[in-house]
């Protein structure tokens, strides 16, 4: 995901946290503190602010472990899992590909809200049992327990692409026979009930007294619920008329090409403005040495163009993001969208034998439309 930081792996599976977690991370820890300071007045200050940190980093410990869970089992199921992220709405398990039966679809789904549920449950009991005691282990315990009580039955909601839509989607599926039919059924019902999240959020806003900020909550997630599915139902029609093509499908093989010593001025002037063409490879003597676009040319200032060779603003051969021509097409767009770059090169035993752009798969599908593929 774009805007992400990677921290490291764990069993093995790649975590990343987005900026935007940090937002959630500070609005949390805040809240939390003047919770804590309402019902614990004999605290301190630094009392107060270093429970609401812990709860705040404990509670994303939780949702690391409720997408862990998704993983695991996706793994397990021999499905490949490229990594965790979490952002301002929780988590995301970036899963390679979709399940290959309705039954390890539903058992990927269900595994993350049991074990939220069950996290809410064991956090309840450790607060039952220090109501009279500790009251730091108390405050931190009873606020997990709401917590993951909280986003294990939020996460239930039968509504893609939350956990409860895919459920719902492994029951239609189970029930039709077609997943396309039920990927639909999901991702509607994920856009209606964001939709009246939409609405409920807006009526509470305004109609009940001190709910400002609980009905901005509620109106944010409903536009994330509803925008998400739409996604998420766009990327499967994308991924199935994509189906069944591979990199060398969609690649050209007659790429434009550049001299590493032309000049950026002469580089556009003779090539870019004269053939269209928006990316080149840096070629001489039948050697490659690397990839320029016109992103990197912008980032010169245009008063240095002249002076500036193509070699000074390539990416070198060595750095760039490649797929191999037997790669599935669904793929490249996801490694685009991953690395945001507009091609990739296609790459067979070391030498590059074709570019993907992403412009070309674009005039692919609608080549595909226009003839009725």
């Amino acid at each position: 995901m774009r805007g992400s930081v990677r921290l490291g792996k764990v069993w093995g599976i790649p975590l990343e946290v987005h900026t935007s977690w940090l937002v959630i991370f500070v609005l949390v820890s805040v809240s939390l503190a003047q919770l804590f300071g309402e019902r614990f007045p004999f605290w301190s200050v630094g009392q107060r602010w270093g429970v609401a940190v812990l709860t705040s980093l404990l509670l994303f410990a939780s949702v690391l472990v409720h997408e862990l869970a998704h993983s695991v089992v996706a793994v397990w199921r021999g499905i490949p899992v490229r990594g965790i992220t979490l952002f301002i709405f929780g988590g995301v398990s970036h899963i390679a590909r979709e399940a290959s039966t309705p039954g390890v679809e539903l058992l990927i789904a269900v595994v993350g809200p049991l074990l939220s549920l069950t996290l809410g449950v064991l956090f309840s009991l450790l607060a039952f049992a220090f109501r009279e005691g500790n009251s730091m282990v108390y405050a931190v315990s009873s606020y997990l327990g709401y917590a993951n009580l909280v986003l294990g039955v939020f996460n239930l909601v039968p509504g893609f692409p939350l956990d409860g839509g895919r459920v719902l989607r492994a029951a239609v599926w189970r029930a039709s026979g077609n997943y396309h039919r039920a990927t639909r059924v999901a991702a509607t019902t994920g856009q209606a009930i964001g939709i009246l999240f939409i609405v409920l959020g807006i009526l509470l806003a305004l109609f009940v007294s001190g709910a400002l900020i609980s009905g901005l909550w509620l109106v944010l997630i409903g536009w994330f619920l509803e925008s998400a599915a739409a996604t998420s139902y766009r990327q499967l029609r994308l991924r199935e008329v994509l189906q069944g093509y591979v990199a060398r499908d969609l690649m050209t093989s007659d790429c434009a090409t550049v001299s590493p010593d032309v000049s950026i001025q002469e580089m556009v002037e003779q090539r870019v403005l004269v053939s269209g063409a928006r990316c080149f490879l840096v070629t001489e003597a039948d050697r490659t040495y690397g990839l320029v676009t016109i992103h990197s040319v912008r980032e010169v200032p245009r008063t240095r163009w002249a002076e500036t060779p193509v070699r000074q603003v390539m990416t070198p051969t060595e750095h760039l993001v490649t797929v191999s021509p037997n790669d599935e097409a669904y793929h490249l767009m996801e490694v685009m969208d991953q690395a945001n770059v507009n091609q990739v090169p296609v790459v067979q035993d070391g030498n590059i034998i074709g570019l993907v752009t992403r412009e070309g798969v674009i005039h692919f599908l609608r080549v595909r439309e226009e003839l009725g593929i």
